[in-house]
């Protein structure tokens, strides 16, 4: 039985990668992040370790004992958390001594280096995850009205641009006016943001960095998303299709009818 790595972060998608992977016979050996990773992971996978964040060289070293060969990044790690309870160990600070910029990309793709010269290659989650991706379209809740399609198309160009800096990728948008720029709080707290500054009506935008790395930091959306336009009175959800994660889709698209959040895929 082929064995693959799965190194998790928060959410679901370390659960739908896992379960896929079993579906396809494979074991999954899996370093969960203590204070980001859901525990209850541990019931779906072969194997189960906890590591802190930074803990690079340990996570090489799990995977090498269990010679596995290929390993995917699935769920996210909170920038915060990040920035603050890091513990790097030898094989992070030699990833960070020779990095110009820790901007995500550049980072994630040292990580990346770092693994397949210990012999163990990062693959993108999606190859086993198609059926999770954003379709284009319109996907739930009413249907978008001019003024709604022209803040869709300010947040897709302002997104791209954000993307371009390595910032964030989330961008709310109002009667033409920006209202918030997705940046280290992430994606819910924008969200809150913009909703607060431009009020009931607000439009989201989320879509990938122009060139983004498909093996690492794919956006996502899932009921949770929508809680919190809910909260702010936030009317549409716009995701870049193809490129983003929709987490607990009947969940996703039955929490928006019943909020009359529109959901659309966008090309």
């Amino acid at each position: 039985m082929e064995r693959i790595g799965l190194i998790a972060g928060n959410g679901q998608l370390p659960f739908l990668f896992a379960r896929e992977a079993r579906a396809r016979g494979m074991e999954v050996v899996a370093v969960a992040h203590r204070g980001e990773t859901d525990p209850a992971l541990e019931a779906e996978v072969a194997s189960f370790t906890w590591v802190r964040l930074g803990q690079v060289g340990r996570i090489v070293r799990t995977f090498q004992k269990a010679s596995v060969a290929r390993a995917a990044m699935a769920g996210g790690i909170g920038r915060v958390r990040a920035l603050t309870e890091a513990r790097p160990d030898l094989g992070a600070v030699r990833i960070l001594s020779r990095l110009r910029s820790l901007r995500d990309d550049a980072l994630l793709r040292a990580v990346a280096e770092h693994f397949e010269a210990s012999g163990v290659t990062i693959v993108a989650p999606t190859d086993y995850l198609a059926q999770v991706m954003c379709p284009p379209g319109h996907l739930a809740g009413p249907r978008l009205h001019p003024a709604q399609e022209k803040d869709v198309a300010l947040g897709v160009e302002v997104a791209s641009l954000l993307g371009k800096a390595d910032v964030g990728q989330t961008v709310v948008v109002r009667g033409g006016n920006v209202l918030a720029l997705e940046a280290v709080e992430g994606t819910d707290e924008a969200i809150r943001r913009g909703g607060k500054l431009g009020g009931k009506g607000a439009v989201v935008v989320k879509r990938c960095k122009p060139g983004q790395d498909l093996r690492f930091d794919l956006p996502a959306a899932g009921p949770r998303t929508l809680e919190v336009m809910a909260e702010v009175g936030a009317t549409v959800l716009a995701l870049e299709a193809g490129k983003t994660v929709l987490l607990e889709t009947p969940a996703l698209f039955s929490r928006a009818e019943a909020e009359g959040i529109t959901v659309v895929g966008i090309p």
